[in-house]
């Protein structure tokens, strides 16, 4: 059963940083591509920024410029680096593959940032 560890998240004031990390355990195989997705409340979970195996990101028009996903394919973990933070990032993080399989969704990590 694979299992997704988010971490990172936390109270930071607006134009602040923060660094996600989403630690992945239990499978046996390389996954092509990962992200980071949110959920804010009373809003559906929307996908942030995406990392292939080798590399090659993409990210929502939210994220560019201030967010960069990146990943440590030995360790099985995955980063989302967060700067100039908006209240409107305050969300639910989680990471999960691109597109979605049936890997389950972890505990996510909290990001509130105040104005």
């Amino acid at each position: 059963q694979v299992q997704l560890v988010e971490s990172g998240g936390g109270l930071v004031q607006a134009g602040g940083s923060l660094t996600l990390s989403c630690a992945a355990s239990g499978n046996r195989y390389g996954i092509n591509t990962m992200g980071w997705y949110r959920q804010a409340p009373g809003k559906q979970r929307d996908l942030v920024a995406s990392i292939t195996r080798g590399g090659n990101t993409n990210y929502a028009d939210s994220a560019k410029g201030r967010f960069t996903i990146s990943r440590d394919n030995a360790k099985n973990t995955v980063y989302l680096q967060m700067s100039s933070l908006k209240p409107e990032d305050t969300a639910v993080y989680y990471c999960n593959t691109v597109p979605r399989i049936n890997w389950p969704w972890g505990q996510g990590t909290q990001v509130t940032v105040s104005s």
